[in-house]
C-alpha cells in the first residue's frame, strides 16, 4: 500500500493529483492560437476524451494512435489514453501517412485520433486492420478535438489503475533494418525518469516550461510530465516557429520561459541567428539539451549570450530516456575544442563501460560500450522478441551501442556510435571525430560526415558542409586544414557544400538522407 505522501507509479494518477491540487492555475498554453487551459479545464477535456475512447471500445492495455500536430488537442489525447488504461502511440503527423500507418498497424491500435485531412489516406492504409478513427478538423486549444468528440458516443469511466510494469506509451524510432521499431515504456520507466528530472530541475508552480519536442520524440516526456506533475505551466512551441531562430528567440523571451529543453541543433541555431543579444531572458534559469553532440563553438557562443542559466548536457537513448547528465561549467575556456562529457549515471539508473563477450568492465580511460540497468530502462521492442533479446545482456543490462570512456574525474566521455564507426585502411574511424575536427574551421557553420561502405571500395567518407561565408573554402584548403587536425586516414574522400543539412522530425541530422545522396550520386 502506498503511503499518503508517496508518488503513485502510474503516470496518469500523478497527473490527477496535479489536476486537483492546482485546479485554478494555468496548466498549458498554446500561444499560436491564443488558447490556455487551467488544470481543471485540462482535466475536463481529458475525461471527455477518455469517455469517447471507452465508447470506441478501448480497454486497458489497448494502444491508441495519436497522429496530430503538436497542440493542446494532442496532449489531451495522450493523457486520456493513459486515463483509460491504454497505451498512447504518437506518430509524426507531418511524415508520409504510409509510415504512420506502418506504425499503427504494427502495434495494432484500437483507435486512432488524426486530422480530418489524413482520415481517408489512413483508413485506406489501415483497411486490413480497421481501428476506430476519430478525425479532428483542426487542432488548437483542444476545441477541435472536443468538437470532433461531439460526433461520437461517450461512456463514463473511472481512471484505470495500472501497475508499474504496464505500458504507458510506445515511441517508435528508426530501425537498423529500415523499418521503425517500437520502444515500449512502462509507467515505472516514465515515473522513475520524472522523479529524477524533478530533482534536477526543481520545478515550482511559478515555472514556465517550453515544449519544443514533438510527442513522438522522447524529449517530450520531460517537458510534459515534469511540468504538469509540479503544477507549472507548459508552453507549446508551434511547428511553424520551432526552427525559425528569430521567431523562436522572441517567443522564449516574450513568454518568459524558465526551463528550456531541446536538441542541440535548435540551440546552435538560436545562438547563431536568433539575435539573442537584442532580447531579454531574465526568467530563463535552466537550459537542457540532449540527442546529439553540441559543437563546442556554438555552445560557447550560446553561453556568452545566455550567461545566467544553468546548462545541462543530458544523454540517453529512447530505451532509457536520460541515463547520464553533466552540468556545463559557467565559463568555457576559449582554447577548449573537445565536446563536454555526458557525465555520470543519474540517480535512478546504473551504468557500466564494458568490452568483449561476456561483457567485462574496462579500466578507467579505456573505451567500451555503455550499458544501462535500472527502472528507467525499457522492457524491449514491440513485437520484436529477437531484437529485444539482442538488446540486453544475459544479466539484464541494456546495450546502448554507444562507445564511451571515463576521464580522470570519472565523467563519461562520448566517443561515438558503434554504427557510426568504420574501418578504413585498417584503422577504426569514428565519423563524429571528423565532424568535430571540421567544426574547428572558422568558415564552416554546420558539418555532417557519412560513410558508404562496399566490398569493392571499402569505406568512402563524404563530408557535407554548410559554409558561413559567401566564398566556401576550396577542397585543397580543406584537405590542408584536415591534415593539421586529424590523421591522414581520416580525411574525407569528398567534400560537398549544401545550403542546409537535412534534419529529422526530432531535430537531429538526417544521416540516412545524406547516405542516400551519396548512393545516388556515387
Amino acid at each position: 500500500m502506498q503511503g499518503v505522501d508517496s508518488q503513485p507509479l502510474a503516470l496518469h494518477l500523478r497527473l490527477l493529483r496535479a489536476f486537483d491540487a492546482y485546479a485554478s492555475k494555468v496548466a498549458i498554453v498554446e500561444p499560436s492560437c491564443g488558447a490556455e487551459l487551467t488544470y481543471a479545464q485540462l482535466r475536463e477535456q481529458v475525461m471527455h476524451t477518455g469517455e469517447a475512447l471507452v465508447a470506441a471500445g478501448v480497454v486497458a492495455g489497448d494502444r491508441v494512435g495519436l497522429c496530430l500536430p503538436k497542440s493542446i488537442d494532442a496532449v489531451v489525447v495522450a493523457i486520456a489514453a493513459m486515463m483509460v488504461g491504454a497505451v498512447y502511440v504518437p506518430v509524426d503527423a507531418a511524415a508520409p501517412m504510409a509510415r504512420a500507418a506502418y506504425i499503427l498497424r504494427d502495434c495494432q491500435v484500437r483507435c486512432v485520433v488524426c486530422l480530418e485531412a489524413h482520415r481517408d489516406e489512413l483508413a485506406l492504409e489501415l483497411k486490413d486492420h480497421q481501428p476506430k478513427i476519430i478525425a479532428v478538423a483542426q487542432v488548437g486549444g483542444g476545441q477541435g478535438l472536443q468538437a470532433a468528440l461531439c460526433k461520437h458516443p461517450r461512456e463514463a469511466f473511472e481512471a484505470v489503475a495500472r501497475g508499474p510494469q504496464d505500458l504507458a506509451y510506445i515511441l517508435y524510432t528508426s530501425g537498423s533494418t529500415g523499418t521503425p521499431k517500437g520502444v515500449m515504456l512502462s509507467h515505472e520507466n516514465a515515473c522513475s525518469f520524472i522523479d529524477w528530472a524533478t530533482a534536477l530541475t526543481e520545478p515550482t508552480p511559478a515555472d514556465r516550461f517550453s515544449s519544443h519536442a514533438p510527442l513522438h520524440f522522447d524529449l517530450s516526456v520531460l517537458d510534459l510530465y515534469t511540468c504538469l506533475s509540479a503544477g507549472a505551466t507548459l508552453y507549446l512551441v508551434a511547428p511553424r516557429i520551432s526552427r525559425a531562430p528569430r521567431l523562436l528567440a522572441k517567443w522564449i523571451a516574450d513568454h518568459q520561459i524558465s526551463v528550456w529543453y531541446s536538441a542541440p541543433s535548435i540551440l546552435s541555431m538560436l545562438a547563431q541567428f536568433g539575435r539573442l543579444d537584442r532580447l531579454q531572458f531574465s526568467a530563463l534559469r535552466t537550459v537542457l539539451f540532449a540527442g546529439e553532440v553540441f559543437p563546442i563553438r556554438h555552445l560557447r557562443l550560446l553561453k556568452s549570450l545566455w550567461p545566467h542559466p544553468r546548462f545541462f548536457n543530458l544523454y540517453g537513448p529512447t530505451e532509457t530516456n536520460v541515463c547520464t547528465a553533466y552540468e556545463i561549467p559557467k565559463a568555457i575556456a576559449p582554447e577548449r575544442q573537445a565536446a563536454f562529457p555526458i557525465g555520470m549515471a543519474c540517480s535512478h539508473v546504473q551504468v557500466r563501460v564494458v568490452a568483449g563477450d561476456p561483457p567485462t568492465p574496462v579500466a578507467s580511460g579505456c573505451e567500451g560500450e555503455l550499458q544501462v540497468l535500472g527502472p528507467a530502462v525499457t522492457c524491449g521492442y514491440w513485437n520484436l522478441p529477437g531484437r529485444t533479446q539482442q538488446a540486453f545482456t544475459a544479466d539484464g543490462w541494456y546495450r546502448t551501442g554507444d562507445i564511451v570512456f571515463a576521464d580522470p574525474d570519472g565523467q563519461l566521455v562520448f566517443v561515438g556510435r558503434r554504427d557510426r564507426m568504420v574501418k578504413r585502411r585498417g584503422y577504426r574511424v569514428e565519423l563524429g571525430e571528423i565532424e568535430a575536427a571540421l567544426y574547428r574551421h572558422s568558415e564552416l557553420k554546420d558539418v555532417a560526415v557519412v560513410a558508404l561502405v562496399t566490398l569493392e571500395t571499402g569505406a568512402r567518407i563524404v563530408a557535407f558542409l554548410v559554409c558561413s561565408g559567401d566564398e566556401p573554402p576550396s577542397v585543397i584548403e580543406l584537405r590542408v586544414f584536415c591534415s593539421k587536425v586529424i590523421p591522414a586516414y581520416m580525411i574525407p574522400d569528398a567534400f560537398e557544400y549544401v545550403s542546409a543539412l537535412p534534419m529529422t522530425s526530432t531535430d537531429k541530422v538526417d544521416y540516412q538522407a545524406l547516405i542516400r545522396t551519396v548512393s545516388t550520386d556515387g
